[in-house]
């Protein structure tokens, strides 16, 4: 299998394997290596895009970046992998806020979307769904978070220690030394309006459809859902989108791989063949 890799604007890229592109991006506090299971039941068919988040390379200095700069990053990837022909995104957690947004505002750049386990977020019928004790959850592991951000600056090791522990708590399989607190500016963007925050975006609920269909993932055994059962209804009744729910939890494509990794496989090579 064939393995390139390249610099995109301070971006580590790899590409694996050869075919119809497809990019991943994954989420917090992970890293590519989230998707090596993906990657591998893709590849022979497949040319498998991976890079970093900003700011999720420890190897780097912190790079926290706004909705708009996050869009241009992605974009500027996917115009040096694919400059003529739409990709695929396959996306978690943060990566498919970043994602969706992206697709929303070049939808001539995206062809298809598989999205695990984040979905309408941002529309009225996830909202107004929530009890207040999941309400409350929520905003406690994200607030958490978003002051470990701030004392990062100060106090490296601290952000760096409470970042862990939240990660531990919520059941994030990811070693812990790969884990640190500049990966948190999403949460800090998320509560306290940091690098422009989270106004303004594409509610996902109206970004896909026909024009860009949808694999959507979700895990049974959890708290609490991110999405609502009305968008569910909705992908389940829109040709060419489907829904999958997983016994797992947030981190599905690692608890349930062959399942996950399956589903893809399939619904990728059904869309191509058609």
């Amino acid at each position: 299998m064939s393995v390139h890799r390249i610099d995109v604007e301070g971006l580590s890229v790899t590409m694996e394997g050869e075919g119809p592109v497809v990019v991943f991006l994954h989420g917090w506090p992970d890293s590519p290596a989230l998707w090596n299971g993906t990657v591998a039941a893709l590849s022979d068919r497949y040319r498998c895009v991976r890079f970093a988040l900003p700011g999720y390379d420890l190897g780097k200095p912190p790079r926290p970046v706004s909705v708009d700069e996050m869009c241009r990053l992605v974009g500027a990837v996917v115009d040096a992998v694919s400059p003529e022909e739409p990709v695929t995104l396959v996306l978690h957690d943060w990566g498919c806020f970043f994602g969706y947004e992206y697709a929303a505002r070049h939808p001539a750049r995206v062809t298809r979307v598989v999205g695990a386990d984040i979905g309408d977020t941002n529309s009225g019928a996830y909202l107004s769904a929530l009890s207040l004790r999941e309400k409350l959850y929520i905003a406690g592991y994200q607030l958490w978070l978003a002051m470990a951000w701030k004392l990062g600056a100060w106090w490296p090791g601290l952000a760096d220690r409470l970042t862990r522990f939240m990660a531990r708590t919520i059941g994030c399989r990811t070693e812990p030394s790969a884990i640190g607190w500049q990966m948190n500016y999403p949460y800090a963007m998320q509560w306290f309006k940091a690098f422009g925050g989270l106004r303004g975006v594409a509610r996902v609920d109206k970004v896909f459809g026909p024009r860009i269909p949808i694999l959507f993932f979700y895990g049974r055994r959890k708290p609490f859902m991110f999405h609502s059962k009305r968008w569910l209804a909705a992908l389940e009744n829109t040709p060419g989108s489907a829904v999958r729910g997983l016994d797992a939890g947030h981190w599905l494509m690692l608890q349930k791989p062959a399942e996950f990794n399956g589903a893809v496989r399939q619904w990728l090579d059904e869309g191509r063949l058609g």
